[in-house]
């Protein structure tokens, strides 16, 4: 249900349904991490919403909550799992080779870089999350791949983020990127001013940049009685019309087909219409930062 993802590979269908795999990296020295496991975690609730193991009771309790109002709409986390698949591999193609993975989430199948590196073995990963078990996961997972890391750091701490150790000196921000905010801004209240905090990651983008954003959307009534369950559960989520998840992408070229339901943004197989509540909570897109001029 947010901060996190999936990836693809030669067969989009079979990745996605396999969620038992998991990432490959380095990370830096930091001290040992404590994780409460009596409050329940957006990465939690994100991994029990999509079948995962990295899970306590309080997590699926939420999922449960959820799929009581729609159990379709629960199954959004699947099919925002897809589009992270299909949308890092497009990236890739065009050349993207280094990206910043804002509120990653817990490690599955077919994470950015895997899929990035499929593509292009040399693509640079770093993934950023505020809850220390992902950070937990990351220590054990993350072993031989020198271009993979994970941080634990707050998005909202724009400067602490990009000026982290871990992404300084691995990232170049002189050449172009792809910016992951997949799943992660509907958990930033509009009290946080998400705008801005968007924004001010966007200034830092080269030309040539990606800006990659999904985000739930007040497409049907049922969605209201899901964010509520967040808000209940977790303390966060909100829900924002198309219009205003527009404004996200405000300064940037949104690249074909726009703003769409998850489901439709360059499906790799034809997509069955109309849409249930699992293709409908979500929507999305990627954009291009122009250079001066364009």
């Amino acid at each position: 249900m947010a901060d996190r993802r999936d990836r693809g590979g030669a067969d989009p269908g079979a990745a996605a349904r396999d969620y038992s795999l998991s990432w490959s990296g380095a990370v830096p020295d930091y001290e040992p991490v404590e994780i409460d496991t009596t409050k329940p975690s957006i990465a939690r609730v994100y991994d029990a919403a999509i079948g995962g193991k990295d899970h306590y009771e309080v997590d699926a309790a939420v999922v449960e909550a959820g799929r009581k109002v729609s159990a379709a709409g629960v199954a959004s986390a699947r099919v925002n799992r897809d589009i992270l698949i299909r949308g890092v591999r497009h990236l890739a193609e065009q050349g993207i080779d280094q990206f910043l993975d804002l509120g990653s989430g817990l490690p599955s199948a077919q994470n950015t870089h895997q899929v990035a590196q499929a593509v292009n073995p040399e693509a640079r990963v770093v993934y950023v999350d505020n809850d220390p078990i992902v950070l937990a996961h990351g220590r054990a997972l993350l072993a031989q791949d020198e271009r993979t890391r994970v941080i634990t750091a707050d998005m909202l701490d724009v400067e602490h983020v990009l000026n982290h150790p871990g992404v300084q000196g691995f990232i170049d921000f002189s050449k172009p990127l792809g910016l992951m905010m997949v799943a992660v801004i509907h958990h930033l209240l509009d009290e946080e001013d998400p705008g801005g905090v968007v924004d001010a990651y966007k200034a830092r983008l080269a030309p040539g940049s990606y800006l990659f954003i999904t985000h739930f959307c007040n497409s049907f009534p049922e969605a209201r009685e899901l964010n509520d369950v967040l808000i209940a559960s977790l303390g966060r989520g909100q829900l924002r019309s198309k219009e205003r998840i527009a404004t996200f992408f405000d300064g940037m070229d949104l690249i074909e087909p726009g703003i769409v339901p998850l489901p439709l943004w360059r499906p790799d197989e034809p997509v069955r219409e109309p849409l249930d509540h699992s293709g409908l909570l979500m929507v999305g897109g990627i954009a291009r930062k122009p250079a001066p001029g364009e």
